[in-house]
């Protein structure tokens, strides 16, 4: 844990200076002494990790998503992150309408790339593109959903 601790710590800290300490310590309520515990690399605080929470409204108000990216890593996973989340405003009735344009798209980027009957690279790549555009919609979706539940 040592290594991922660091990694952490180390994406902590290039989150809490991309937000400003100042406006980290007003997002989350801690104080400027308890966020630098968070990303120190010192033995005492190793076990010092930031709060769910705090991350959270740090990342909404940062350029990127530092601590959830490294978070993803760490796990093998990869990230598509879009901050300009066209669909993140809006209703159900707008995501249905922009699920099934973007499923058209990606069945016809499909019939395209299937027509000779291989898959390029090129062509994957663009379906791989169309399949995330899609998936942001169902996860907009999912996020208006619950908003209702």
């Amino acid at each position: 844990m040592a290594g991922n601790g660091n990694y952490l710590k180390k994406h902590t800290e290039a989150l809490v200076k991309n937000v400003g300490i100042e406006a980290a310590c007003e997002l989350t309520g801690k104080s400027k002494a308890t966020l630098g515990r968070y990303y120190s690399d010192n033995v005492e605080h190793a076990d010092r990790f930031m709060p769910v929470d705090a991350v959270v409204a740090l990342e909404a108000a940062s350029s990127y998503p530092h601590v959830t990216s490294a978070l993803a890593e760490l796990n093998g996973a990869a990230l598509s992150y879009d901050k300009s989340r066209t669909n993140s405003e809006g209703e159900i009735n707008t995501d249905v309408i922009k699920l099934s344009q973007r499923f058209a798209l990606l069945m016809a980027e499909y019939n395209q790339s299937i027509a000779d009957g291989v898959i390029t690279m090129n062509e994957a790549k663009r379906l791989l593109r169309e399949t995330t555009a899609l998936q942001q919609v169902l996860i907009d979706m999912k996020l208006h959903l619950e908003d209702n539940a």
